[in-house]
């Protein structure tokens, strides 16, 4: 009996189809689309539009996955974009995959941000108890580097515009797909100053 659980064990292992990866250097050729707005190497130059350079790859493909669901059904689930919406329609499970194996591959570049405001910094670490807000640290790590497997993103180094624009989004609800609400949650008791000072101390975060 035990030999025919061992035999039926292995045979479930051999025949269980392997999970697809990403596959890097095909990601680079399919992420020609992308570089317009995200860069080549994933470091886009406008603000406004995120670096994707050193992302968590799970991330990036909830992302994009989001983003069809919001495609697919009209804006009612998922993630709404004017643009992205559009351009992950297209895509495969394993364009996705490969796409956002490529980009978590690359490297970040961060630039120097002057007189980043000691407000933000405070915020970040150690939120604020007096108004619930819990600390950004506490989820996204003292360096902003996240945490892949708890499905956090890298947010450090990320431009400061491009914070701004989702926080305040999170804070309004036009961007629902967050972690349980979590960052609903939190952005809806910050106030623009809280953003704006977040938004430059994350970015400057190397």
């Amino acid at each position: 009996m035990k030999k025919l659980a061992l035999a039926l064990s292995v045979f479930a292992a051999i025949s269980t189809p392997a999970i697809a990866e990403g596959d890097v250097e095909a990601g680079k050729t399919k992420s020609v689309m992308c570089s317009a707005c995200h860069g080549v190497d994933g470091n886009s130059i406008a603000p406004i539009w995120p670096k994707l350079a050193g992302q968590h790859a799970s991330y990036l493909e909830k992302q994009l996955h989001d983003f069809q669901a919001a495609a697919k059904s009209g804006g009612k689930e998922g993630r709404n974009d004017p643009t992205m919406t559009g351009m992950s329609l297209p895509l495969s499970e394993q364009d996705i995959k490969d796409v956002s194996a490529y980009y978590a591959s690359q490297t970040q570049t961060v630039a120097d941000v002057a007189n980043v405001p000691a407000e933000g910094e405070a915020l970040y670490k150690g939120g604020d108890m007096a108004r619930g807000i819990t600390s950004c640290m506490a989820c996204h790590g003292p360096d902003g580097k996240g945490g892949e497997l708890a499905g956090f993103p890298a947010i450090g180094g990320q431009h400061a515009d491009y914070i701004k624009i989702q926080l305040t989004k999170f804070r309004d609800t036009s961007r629902n797909n967050d972690l349980n609400g979590m960052m609903q949650d939190v952005s809806k008791k910050l106030s623009d100053s809280d953003i704006e000072v977040l938004s430059q101390y994350i970015s400057s975060l190397k």
